[in-house]
């Protein structure tokens, strides 16, 4: 086990380096050194910065020998709570693990960063230590949605890095979440929609039927294919394959689908622990059961993605598990590998330029009328 010291190339040229996070989780630092080791035995060429207290994290990684060789351990004294504010952790966050953890990507040390900690303090930390990525107003974040697609799932951005978001926002996001569905979906041309409150075009706030606009005139550049508006019902459809909305819109559906899921989970185990025969129903449907509940078990897809940053973060939810973390820790060895970055801000900039030329012939086309 490594004690700081070390460079990524001590650790392995040839692997991917993932920085990590381990005192921001609900559930402690066992949780995210168990998620560590699980997605490790799965992820043979990836090496690990770990970062928090060494006086906790020690004793957890000694019983882990077989790991031993992959992972630094880099000792940060200070944690950020769920109850900091991020205004306060931007001032004072220098000496915690999530500070540290981003300073790692910062430093070039580790392509990728992981962190279950408070989400607009990860924000802030990243903003200020990554800085945007060229050409993007605000940073999203991305998650991917259970869906009737083939591959499973959709991506939804902004699900609340920004309450906010204007037409060229909009436009951004559709490009980042683009990219994202190319690359982690493995799709070719992947088909966004705008959300909307309907489908037709005369609907929805002024800043929308903009968006609208610039998003199918950038369709090309930004190799994807615009359906149009699409309603909260798409949402979970085979219909889109993106979902682009603002951070206030997003966060709601996804704490609200969220909530819905573990409702009909609850409503499920009263209804076959109802009596000795809702007991046995159970017992003969346990096969689809299993598979139903592998299907939408949500720590399979752990880790909203913050795009438009000059580095990759992976937020992991607060609460998960080692299957959630690992499943984290498993995106982000997958984006590190693919030239993410590089193809992202690649898209960005393509279709920011036709968003430009068709908002400034939109407007041409009001003035003459």
């Amino acid at each position: 086990m490594g004690t700081g010291s070390e460079t990524p190339s001590d650790l392995g040229a040839s692997r991917i380096v993932i920085s990590v996070d381990a005192m921001g989780s609900d559930r402690g630092p066992g949780a995210v050194v168990a998620g560590l080791v699980l997605s490790a035995a799965s992820l043979p060429d990836a090496a690990f910065i770990l970062h928090g207290d060494q006086a906790q994290l020690a004793p957890l990684l000694a019983r882990h020998p077989e790991i031993a060789s992959r992972v630094t351990l880099r000792h940060a004294p200070r944690v950020v709570t769920m109850h900091d504010k991020p205004s306060q952790v931007m001032r004072h966050g220098d000496g915690t693990s999530m500070w540290s953890c981003i300073d790692s990507v910062k430093n070039g040390e580790a392509t990728v960063a992981v962190s279950c900690g408070n989400t607009g303090a990860l924000m802030a930390v990243s903003m200020i230590r990554l800085r945007k990525m060229p050409g993007v107003n605000r940073p999203a974040i991305a998650c991917l949605w259970p869906s009737r697609n083939p591959g499973g799932f959709n991506v939804m951005l902004d699900v609340g890095a920004d309450i906010k978001a204007e037409a060229a926002d909009l436009l951004q996001y559709a490009a980042m979440g683009a990219s994202y569905a190319s690359i982690g979906m493995n799709l070719a041309r992947p088909r966004v929609g705008l959300l909307n409150v309907g489908t037709e075009e005369h609907k929805g706030r002024a800043e929308l039927k903009d968006a609208h606009d610039q998003i199918a005139a950038a369709a090309e550049a930004g190799g994807y294919d615009f359906v149009g508006f699409v309603e909260g019902g798409d949402i979970p459809a085979d219909r889109v394959d993106v979902i682009v909305t603002d951070g206030f819109t997003g966060n709601i559906a996804l704490k609200t689908g969220e909530g819905t899921a573990k409702l009909i989970a609850d409503f499920m185990k009263e209804a076959f622990n109802a009596g000795i025969l809702s007991k046995f129903a159970a017992l003969l449907a346990l096969g689809s059961l299993k598979r139903l509940q592998h299907r939408i078990d949500p720590r399979r897809v752990n880790g909203g993605v913050f795009l438009g940053l000059n580095g990759t973060v992976i937020k992991s939810h607060g609460s998960a598990d080692e299957t959630g973390v690992a499943a984290a820790i498993s995106l982000a060895y997958q984006l590190s590998g693919t030239g993410f970055l590089q193809r992202l801000a690649a898209r960005v900039a393509s279709t920011g330029r036709a968003g430009q030329d068709a908002a400034s012939d939109g407007a041409e086309a009001k003035a003459k009328q």
